[in-house]
């Protein structure tokens, strides 16, 4: 059977990032994708001009039938922009017995917007702090959203450490803390799993053409995880993925651009 993974998350009017990228990150991965829409943007490379909610009954009913129906190996959260959304998927999950059959759940705890617009209110961020112990998910933050969740600040490849320590402290035992955004021409992501620190090295690209690689990364490390993989295995192939998705980028906008989600499939 085709692997099956629900995406909880926003749309992204212009494609690059939000539910958008991740459909497109599954489906180059031959993973059969679901989605469960929590808010709708209007943007595009230049970035966010308007957001706007969905019901929460209209989020509720869009996880139940697609569970219900279709089934699922994977999740994959991405924008929660409120804390009620967040105990609605904890609740709506819990009655479906998701939780109880340890079905694997990537969080990408998505906070700003490429240009900076803020994607999560302030008072949801103590909700998303509750949702990820309560439910020991994968969380796969940036560097803003690390220092909001730990703290701390980073600045320095060790500051990072700092911050996985200090998050899975919380207990949240799975942690994936990208370097992207730290100014350094040799990055390192880190992958915090089995109590065990692993090391992901690359070169910074340097390029406008960055819109979406959390969406993209978060959603090919649940699409491998659908598959069987663990999830060293699944955060390798993951990062792997996006770097050839940014060094192939179309070069479309012109403020962020989106990522080459289709780079590997033959013209």
């Amino acid at each position: 059977m085709i692997p099956r993974v629900l995406v909880i998350a926003g749309s992204d009017s212009s494609g690059g990032a939000g539910i958008q990228a991740d459909v497109k990150t599954l489906t180059s991965l031959k993973v059969y994708s679901m989605t469960a829409i929590t808010a709708i943007t209007a943007q595009n490379t230049n970035g966010v001009s308007k957001v706007e909610g969905v019901s929460l009954d209209m989020i509720k009913k869009q996880i139940e039938d697609c569970v219900s129906d279709i089934g699922i190996d994977a999740i994959k959260i991405g924008m929660v922009n409120k804390s009620e959304i967040f105990e609605l998927i904890y609740n709506t999950l819990k009655a479906l017995r998701v939780l109880e059959r340890k079905i694997p759940i990537v969080l990408d705890p998505v906070m700003f917007a490429k240009g900076g617009f803020p994607l999560l209110e302030k008072k949801a961020i103590r909700a998303l702090k509750e949702f990820m112990i309560k439910t020991d998910c994968i969380i796969t933050p940036n560097i803003p959203e690390a220092e909001n969740l730990s703290g701390l600040k980073i600045i320095k490849k060790t500051e990072m450490i700092n911050a996985i320590n200090s998050i899975s402290k919380m207990g949240v035992s799975r942690i994936f803390l990208k370097g992207g955004h730290l100014d350094f021409d040799e990055l390192e992501d880190y992958l915090y799993y089995n109590k065990k620190l692993h090391k992901f090295f690359s070169t910074k690209v340097n390029t406008k053409n960055t819109h979406g690689t959390g969406c993209t990364i978060s959603s090919a490390i649940t699409a491998n995880l659908a598959k069987g993989y663990d999830l060293y295995e699944s955060t390798k192939a993951g990062h792997e993925y996006v770097q050839k998705s940014i060094l192939n980028a179309p070069n479309l906008g012109s403020g962020h651009g989106p990522l080459n989600h289709f780079h590997f499939i033959p013209d």
